[in-house]
């Protein structure tokens, strides 16, 4: 009896365990679209949140600011939020997530050699966002195997009949050929849907595969630009582990987030984007409403 009872103890703790690590092990036939995990209770916290403030309604009602948050503190009932989710917008280095993505899969099928300069591309592009190691990266890929991946029926980033999507089709720094996503003619495209499709899915190791989805957290881990949400989560969550892309131009502000806290009660995804002149400020002060939307409490 006391085997048993081990041996069951061992298995709950290498589940728990498992759950608590990233990427999240689970059979794919368990992952499922976000648009059948949307909560009609965190949707309903969500909207009274951001509507309370004024400022956010007029720009939500503009069209000029979507919100996605993915709630993952119980892997087995993963929620989803969304506020213009299908809303594709301008979106400035946020997409350059569309280009890791694409690298990582040229890479695997031996398109693209991983060599030294390319794995040090992928950080700078990344963590601080730097304009030529992404046209580098762009030139090597190309826009067709870059849209190919957007497409590919295996992830749909890039999607007519639901909005668009993620889009890179424009080097960082001018010149050059381009190669604009066809619904509104944009350069750097999002969506908050669809970005945070791409978290969830590279949180569970279904970008690539498992190794190469690791290899993608590891670059995303540690962002070396501490604005926006990394800005108030560093206040509030200073332990929490912090996978992230953000982007600004002009009046166009986005971030993208994927915040694993040490315990379940802080383990999301979180994206937003834009289109305000306070865009940047208004992304800092989301963080904590959304953290109260979260909380398994009523409002």
């Amino acid at each position: 009896m006391k085997q048993k009872i081990i041996v069951l103890f061992l298995a709950f703790s290498w589940l728990a365990y498992g759950q608590s690590q990233l990427p999240i092990s689970i059979d794919d036939q368990k992952i499922q679209p976000l648009s059948k995990m949307v909560d009609s209770s965190l949707q309903l916290k969500l909207d009274v949140e951001v509507m309370k403030n004024k400022k956010w309604a007029q720009l939500i009602n503009n069209k000029k600011m979507a919100v996605g948050v993915v709630d993952l503190s119980n892997p087995d009932n993963v929620r989803f939020a969304r506020v213009n989710g299908t809303h594709m917008m301008y979106a400035a280095s946020l997409p350059k997530i569309a280009i890791l993505l694409s690298a990582m899969d040229a890479i695997e099928k031996g398109e693209l050699k991983e060599t030294v300069d390319v794995k040090n591309d992928m950080r700078l592009m990344i963590s601080k966002s730097n304009n030529a190691a992404s046209t580098r990266m762009i030139d090597r890929l190309g826009y067709d195997k870059i849209e190919d991946v957007m497409t590919d029926s295996k992830y749909a980033f890039y999607d007519e009949d639901n909005g668009g999507g993620l889009w890179v089709g424009k080097r960082y720094g001018g010149g050059g050929d381009t190669n604009r996503e066809p619904l509104k003619n944009l350069s750097h495209a999002a969506s908050v849907s669809q970005v945070c499709r791409f978290y969830y899915l590279l949180a569970h190791g279904k970008l690539v595969n498992e190794i190469r989805s690791k290899q993608m957290l590891d670059i995303l881990e540690k962002p070396e630009l501490h604005h926006k949400f990394v800005n108030t989560l560093d206040k509030i969550a200073p332990n929490a582990r912090l996978f992230r892309k953000s982007g600004s131009w002009r009046t166009y502000h986005s971030d993208s987030i994927l915040v694993w806290g040490k315990d379940e009660n802080r383990r999301y995804i979180l994206v937003a984007l834009i289109d305000d002149p306070n865009g940047e400020q208004i992304i800092r002060n989301l963080v904590n409403p959304i953290e109260k939307v979260l909380k398994k409490t009523e409002i």
